[in-house]
């Protein structure tokens, strides 16, 4: 065993063999300690859930989110710990103000933790955290994020409320929130805001309400003398590739099982007047209050948090804008927000000679709704290549399958090949996105033609900063595009798979919109790119984020922030098309006053400083940068944590206090058994930590039988 230590060779002597009939014996007992351990526990818990008198009830009576144990000898369940959600989201101009509440009550007799992962939009500046007990409102701090787990730790010690918010992902937070007492309700609410994305004559917002059961590659680790276990309350093992594995991965209902009910309501202040609104996957009500401002909520109550929440709105023709500007004061600084419309491609009617190559996930995660939304978008795209485009079809799961060795004509009889192909791709497996990257970005050969890579997936993954260093590496002359199949996308992934390859991103969550939203994409595709884009301001001291400007692809929009000294000045932004220079000058002194700009500029600067590491750039350095930005600016970061303490004691030190993690709902579409197989809701944290235990003591019996003589 690699972990052994042998501190002289010289002193290895011969192994003393012992029996396999004692070898046997001894392996026996263990299985027997196993089958009654196992026993125990099971009727020790239902022991204890008989004594605390919680009301049993039937899985088709539960009305919002819960963390439930069944009962042992019925198919009645008992709630331990139900979550609620309650949406607010405020739009001004380009700009979402979003305030969420989530509501933890304690349905159990004894004092809980409650540790709930949840999404949130890949841009999200999260800024604000109250926590309320009873009329008391605890505003949370800013603090370095290990500083903000021993301030959480340290008052769930001493019975004190607390709440604590952590950064896993860009778009995926964490909210600890310690010590509820029995039949308790405590309220934590989150702050954060956002830019709207303004594509193809319209503006769109999106919430995601639920999280795709990531993928996770790689093997346990194991150090000195123990094995790396869980560092959250996930299902899944922290592992050499993601290292927070169990903290990325909460416990998943089953789709018979779904809560986490949510009200949401969106007041939008659009500042123009509207053609339409449209919510594409909740039924919704409009009702407009006063010139320009319309508030939109659902036309149910609450809603199940299985898929995520888009509202896309169209301003009228004539207010159809070319740029926005909005500008704040804080403090000795002018913050700017601008965004800027490009003039369309007027010669879009000439062709590009293209070589796609279109790359399919054919994971368990995709199963169901995915499977279908994907193999119907990849059929449509196959019929829009001219026979002069050369093409190749590449599918994953846990083994990368190519149609072809290499890219071929788009004849007929190919497109034909193909379109076999597609059809017969089912579901299932692992999620092994590397070499299927890697199958689709090497050995790139010299050619005239725009090489373009469109890859359809859900982006159920842990190992993203892995596989955007592999992106960078190998991009090559070629433009990836990813195209987000299901109701519950990773859109980090998308957007910065995206963003290092130089395409665009969309999503396709509904089988009614494959058809235009493929169209959409490779109108784009088909035409020419806006490149190399500047912006360069008056002032020598300003600071513009993201300082590498994207190219654009046909309708899209230049979205950035900057900071300036002085506010009457310009800004020109520049780029080219088809070798022809384009450029835009604005004044800044005829910007409308808006709020909250520097909070996203502060966000802009942190994820730009976050993709230096993947340039190479140290992670040390670029950590104490991001820190620097966070508390200045009061901000959730990968280094940074919100943290809020009741003073008062709830209870003695010496109650033991339960840690529960509030399950979510599985994707709708997705199919449980695809993804964790069929005995998965046997495979708890506890119950493979315990497997795990097993495991070391069968080597370590191992060992002791191959010991050396005392």
């Amino acid at each position: 065993m690699n972990n052994m230590k042998q501190n002289d060779e010289a002193e290895l002597e011969t192994l003393i063999i012992y029996s396999g009939d004692d070898i046997w014996k001894l392996l026996w007992l263990v299985f027997l300690l196993i089958l009654f351990t196992s026993h125990a526990h099971a009727d020790s818990g239902a022991a204890a859930h008989m004594e605390t008198g919680i009301n049993e009830i039937e899985m088709d009576k539960v009305k919002s989110g819960s963390l439930l144990f069944k009962s042992e000898n019925s198919d009645h369940y008992w709630q331990a710990l139900t979550l609620e959600t309650d949406v607010q989201i405020d739009v001004t101009g380009m700009i979402a103000r979003t305030t969420l509440r989530q509501k933890f009550k304690n349905n159990q007799t004894g004092w809980v933790e409650g540790v709930y992962v949840f999404p949130l939009p890949e841009d999200a500046a999260v800024d604000r955290l109250r926590m309320e007990i009873g009329d008391r409102i605890i505003e949370g701090e800013i603090k370095e994020r290990s500083e903000a787990k021993r301030i959480y730790t340290e008052a769930s010690n001493q019975g004190k409320k607390a709440s604590l918010i952590e950064q896993e992902r860009p778009n995926l937070f964490t909210n600890s929130v310690a010590n509820i007492g029995p039949g308790e309700t405590v309220m934590v609410e989150i702050e954060y805001q956002q830019t709207l994305r303004y594509d193809n004559g319209a503006f769109s917002l999106r919430f995601p309400m639920a999280i795709t059961p990531r993928y996770i590659p790689g093997g346990v680790v194991v150090l000195e003398e123990q094995i790396t276990q869980f560092s959250g309350s996930g299902w899944a093992i922290d592992t050499d590739q993601v290292g927070d594995a169990s903290r990325i991965t909460p416990p998943v209902l089953k789709e018979a099982e779904k809560g986490n009910p949510v009200r949401l309501t969106v007041t939008l202040n659009s500042g123009f007047s509207l053609q339409r609104i449209q919510s594409r996957y909740h039924p919704v009500i409009t009702k407009d209050l006063e010139k320009n401002v319309t508030v939109v909520t659902l036309m149910n109550e609450t809603e199940k948090t299985d898929r995520d929440f888009e509202l896309v709105w169209w301003p009228e023709l004539a207010s159809a804008p070319k740029a926005a500007l909005f500008t704040e004061k804080k403090e000795d600084a002018f913050y700017h927000l601008l965004m800027v419309l490009p003039p369309a491609d007027v010669n879009e009617g000439g062709h590009i000679d293209r070589e796609v190559i279109y790359v399919i996930d054919t994971s368990g995660s995709m199963s169901g709704i995915s499977i279908q939304q994907a193999r119907q978008a990849l059929g449509l795209a196959l019929t829009r290549l001219r026979p002069e485009d050369r093409f190749n079809v590449i599918s994953f799961n846990s083994y990368t399958d190519k149609l072809f060795s290499h890219a071929r004509m788009a004849s007929p009889q190919n497109i034909r090949d193909a379109q076999h192909y597609v059809s017969s791709l089912e579901a299932e497996g692992g999620t092994e996105m590397g070499s299927a990257l890697e199958a689709a970005l090497l050995n790139q050969q010299e050619s005239r033609a725009v090489r373009q890579v469109i890859f359809l997936t859900d982006g159920s993954v842990g190992n993203e900063a892995a596989l955007f260093k592999l992106i960078k590496q190998h991009l090559g002359n070629s433009r990836l595009f990813t195209v987000g199949i299901g109701s519950a996308p990773n859109s980090h992934f998308m957007s910065k798979a995206a963003q290092f390859g130089r395409g665009t991103f969309t999503y396709i969550s509904d089988l009614n919109e494959v058809q235009s939203k493929t169209a959409a994409l490779f109108h784009k595709l088909e035409t020419s790119v806006m490149t190399d884009l500047e912006a360069t301001f008056d002032d020598p001291a300003a600071a513009m984020w993201p300082q590498r400007l994207p190219d654009l692809y046909q309708g899209e929009s230049l979205l950035l922030t900057a900071r300036t000294t002085l506010k009457d000045q310009e800004v020109v932004v520049t780029g080219q098309r088809k070798n022809h220079q384009w450029s835009n000058t604005l004044h800044l002194n005829n910007a409308s006053n808006g709020s909250g700009i520097a909070t996203l500029w502060a966000r802009n600067k942190i994820a730009s400083l976050m993709d230096r590491i993947r340039d190479g750039d140290k992670e040390t350095e670029i950590k104490l940068q991001v820190i620097d930005v966070a508390l200045r600016h009061h901000l959730v970061s990968k280094y940074t944590s919100l943290v809020a303490v009741d003073v008062t004691p709830s209870h003695a030190n010496s109650e033991i206090v339960e840690r529960k993690a509030v399950p979510v709902n599985l994707p709708k579409g997705q199919q449980h058994p695809k993804i964790f197989g069929r005995h998965a809701q046997t495979a708890t944290p506890a119950q493979l930590q315990f497997l795990l235990g097993v495991l070391l003591l069968m080597l370590a019996l191992w060992a002791w039988f191959k010991r050396k003589p005392a």
